[in-house]
């Protein structure tokens, strides 16, 4: 067996970033875990249709903010802002501390993986053939600009008794690259047969670090007489 790494836990802190960010004193880390995970629990299961990729927390001192990367951002916001500011209310009474809420939208849903998998699972929910939503999702995304895109499908697939994995790729995908930036998203889709896990890998190209400022030729010279004037009074 192979040794599996998630592509995000793998470039933390070289081209990917926590997705709770905050510190917490001696006693707090178990409870700020447990209430991150109850308010995505709330969140997701509040906006299923509102396509939410990712939730970012955030804490500082008695404030919790919030962003939420969604390709709906309408249907979380609701009419005149009623859904959102009732989803404060409900945050802010099981926080007990304020809760500020961004939502920003993704405007390319083809080249985010949790995105891509959600609609697969959706299609296949629907009893479209997986086979026939998984092609279709590779094709969107490369023509979105993807350099590479892998697909795996597990559970009974089409209704059969025996449980398979069927894994479809296309381009590139340098997993062991650290500057590669690949996204990871992995969703279930509950049919009348049983759950089918779906795992997207997108590769969206090499994230290299900015190069160091360089000095202008003018400071340089600059430099150099300054040098040379310490120099002659030596």
């Amino acid at each position: 067996m192979g040794r599996k790494v998630h592509p995000l836990l793998q470039r933390i802190g070289i081209n990917k970033s926590w997705n709770s960010r905050w510190f917490a004193k001696h006693g707090e880390f178990a409870r700020f875990i447990e209430e991150d995970y109850r308010i995505r629990k709330i969140i997701n299961a509040k906006f299923k249709l509102a396509a939410i990729a990712k939730i970012i927390i955030e804490r500082v001192t008695e404030k919790i903010k919030l962003r939420i990367y969604s390709a709906k951002p309408g249907i979380i916001i609701g009419r005149h802002g009623a859904d959102i500011e009732r989803l404060r209310e409900e945050l802010n009474g099981m926080c007990k501390k304020e809760v500020s809420i961004d939502i920003e939208e993704i405007k390319n849903p083809a080249l985010d993986a949790t995105l891509v998998a959600f609609n697969i699972a959706q299609q296949i929910e629907k009893r479209v053939s997986f086979r026939r939503a998984v092609k279709r999702a590779i094709e969107q995304s490369m023509t979105a600009g993807a350099k590479g895109v892998k697909i795996t499908a597990a559970g009974r697939l089409d209704g059969a008794e025996m449980c398979r994995v069927e894994t479809y790729k296309q381009g590139k995908l340098p997993l062991s690259t650290f500057r590669a930036d690949i996204d990871y998203g992995q969703v279930e889709s509950l049919t009348t047969y049983g759950l089918i896990g779906i795992k997207v890998w997108i590769y969206k190209g090499d994230v290299y670090a900015p190069a160091a400022p360089q000095k202008s030729a003018v400071a340089a010279m600059d430099v150099k007489k300054e040098e040379t004037k310490e120099t002659v009074k030596k």
